[in-house]
């Protein structure tokens, strides 16, 4: 058989903590320049306040993935946590929820690309020339992933740390040049400016400043050694972010204080609208020009900043669309959708009608309206109830622990009965409960449209189960075939990675099956520990030959043009582990290397294991290389 190009795929074989965390601020990062403005609008003076509440609320949902996508490393964030903890019909609530802030993302993120690219024609700047771009900007993204080009994911690193960078830079220049406590206390009108219904509404508006937490876990199937990385990088995110929300908005409101303005209502130019002279719609661009700046140096940093959002932004609105068609694509998978969505171009091989109807249709349909409001108070709405189901589920696993051999816990909890409770996600479970009560009670367009938007998928979701006999509350996977397109991601190849010939042998052998299927190889290298040794116990030597043996069979599979996932385990008993990935993964086949020589019967031992309780095929590569 001719062996394809190589292809480069740096970014996932090195997806620890630093790509994983680049990856996920160039998501939630980009939600500074439309946050600020749609937050200050209803918090006022209270605005630095209302991020820092909004962000201990951010750091318990983290925890919160944290566990669960470390418990589940699999795409699906809070939906798939409940499919574990509860059941298919709560599973739905929450990727329907997902749904709709996927939808939001693409929406808000299209529609403040033209706003910040409106320093060079001006008239992007209000309507209708901002929809219309913003329209421009998802039917192209939308077009783009339908043909399948693949994004530069080492630019997407890139344009990560410098934004990060440049809001880092903001708040240092706005501390030096015109910070002032004293305009900050005077922006302050407890139960007045805002009001204490507005200074409500506002916390839960404010999580739109973080948008993208689920990135982690849908990021988390490609992740080498899950348990270490992913926490970490969560970790990470949630400190930068919370580090940016809570010192620019003090740079903001000392730039665009409050004031009376002719009708004697206190505004502020950071949330008003274009046409009263704010910058609700670009307000990184306002805390620039005035931050007494002048000349070919404020021109710069206008241009520089207008540039970087709005590239930081359509990367965002990217992120949106891959995420719409991933969730979409995973809920066909679970029969919660008509397996049409997972039905891939005959051409492209991509899921191109959930792109086009839930990327591209529902977006413009939230966009077109031009209510920034509006769409951040939907994306509050979905974002609370996803946030407050993902808390409650693992809530619910700590009572019911999953069947794993390695348990894994996040701190701090308190022990009753026998039972550790998360405090992070009790804590973090009521917040997001409020603050999903809050905007529903509170907004009577947001609680029309969330609430209709909940009902119009329940009532498809419960109209779709009956027709196929399913129960409502039972997980059931999709074929893994149906017709000439093939479920690319569900067309996996177990391989447990052992090194020798044994190990290359399977590799190759996996590789031409992969290539032949249009098929994904999932390397697997378990790192065994004896009971007597603990399982977070530092393993360089281990770990680096785990590195090395994943590293040579992706170069094999390149070698046939197929894709693979590397992941990294730590377990008592190899054939358990494999088993559980197997099943995890809906592998179809899992293909082993058979060694000769001293440790022949050791690995017979985990060939027996898996070949009498693996939920697929099993393959026992023992070649002319193997001999």
């Amino acid at each position: 058989m001719s062996r394809r190009r190589r292809q480069s795929h740096a970014l996932e074989r090195v997806l620890g903590t630093p790509a994983l965390f680049a990856t996920a601020y160039g998501n939630v990062g980009s939600s500074i320049y439309y946050a600020l403005g749609v937050t200050a609008a209803i918090a006022l003076g209270l605005t630095p306040l209302v991020f820092i509440v909004s962000g201990l609320i951010f750091a318990c949902t983290a925890a919160t993935y944290a566990e669960g996508t470390v418990l589940f490393p699999e795409a699906g964030g809070s939906s798939s946590f409940a499919r574990h903890a509860f059941n298919e019909l709560i599973s739905f609530g929450a990727a329907w929820a997902q749904m709709l802030n996927y939808v939001i993302t693409v929406a808000i993120s299209a529609f403040f690309v033209p706003h910040y690219l409106s320093i060079f024609w001006a008239p992007l700047q209000t309507g209708p020339w901002d929809i219309i771009g913003g329209i421009v900007v998802i039917v192209v993204l939308v077009g783009v992933n339908i043909v399948g080009v693949q994004e530069a994911a080492a630019l997407n690193v890139l344009l990560a740390v410098v934004d990060f960078a440049t809001q880092l830079l903001l708040v240092v220049l706005g501390f030096f040049l015109i910070f002032s406590p004293h305009v900050l206390k005077a922006n302050i009108h407890f139960g007045h400016a805002p009001s204490w219904a507005n200074f409500a509404l506002a916390i839960p508006v404010a999580m739109i400043a973080y948008t993208g937490i689920e990135t982690v876990s849908n990021l988390a199937e490609e992740a080498r050694e899950p348990r270490r990385s992913i926490p970490a990088s969560i970790r990470l995110v949630a400190i930068a972010v919370f580090a940016i929300y809570f010192t620019l908005p003090l740079v903001a409101l000392s730039a665009l204080p409050v004031h009376l303005d002719a009708t004697g209502h206190y505004v502020t130019k950071l949330g008003l609208p274009p046409s009263k002279g704010g910058f609700e719609n670009d307000p990184v661009l306002g805390i620039v020009e005035n931050l007494n700046l002048h000349g070919a140096l404020l021109s710069g940093a206008k241009i520089y900043v207008g540039v970087l959002a709005a590239t930081i932004l359509f990367i965002a609105t990217n992120a949106g669309v891959i995420g719409a068609s991933r969730i979409t694509y995973s809920m066909a998978s679970y029969r919660q959708l008509p397996e049409v969505f997972r039905r891939l171009h005959p051409k492209f091989k991509t899921p191109w009608l959930s792109l086009i109807l839930f990327a591209g249709v529902f977006a413009i349909i939230f966009l077109i309206p031009g209510n920034v409001n509006f769409i951040g108070r939907m994306y509050a709405f979905g974002a609370m109830l996803s946030f407050t189901v993902a808390h409650v589920s693992v809530i619910q696993l700590r009572r019911n622990p999953p069947p794993q051999e390695v348990p894994y816990e996040v701190r701090p909890s308190v022990k009753i009965r026998g039972v550790k409770w998360p405090l992070f996600a009790i804590f973090g479970g009521i917040g997001t409960g409020l603050a999903w009560l809050v905007v529903v009670v509170q907004d009577a367009p947001t609680r029309y449209a969330g609430l209709a938007w909940l009902a119009a998928g329940f009532v498809f979701y419960v109209l779709y189960r009956r027709r196929l006999g399913i129960p409502l509350s039972e997980t059931v996977h999709a074929p893994l075939q149906f017709g000439p397109a093939v479920a690319l991601e569900y067309r996996s190849i177990l391989v447990p990675v052992v090194a020798g010939p044994a190990g290359q042998e399977a590799i190759d052998i996996a590789a031409r099956l992969a290539a032949e299927r249009r098929a994904m190889i999932v390397a697997l290298r378990i790192i065994v520990l004896p009971m007597d040794r603990a399982m977070d116990t530092e393993l360089a030597a281990e770990v680096e030959l785990a590195d090395k043996l994943l590293d040579d069979a992706r170069l094999i599979a390149e070698g046939y043009g197929v894709r693979t996932i590397d992941r990294m385990v730590r377990a008592r008993h190899a054939g358990r582990a494999i088993v559980e990935e197997a099943e995890r993964r809906q592998s179809e086949i899992v293909v082993l290397g058979a060694p000769r020589g001293r440790h022949r019967e050791i690995f017979g031992k985990t060939i027996d294991y898996v070949l009498k309780n693996a939920p697929c095929r099993v393959m026992v590569a023992a070649g002319k290389r193997a001999a």
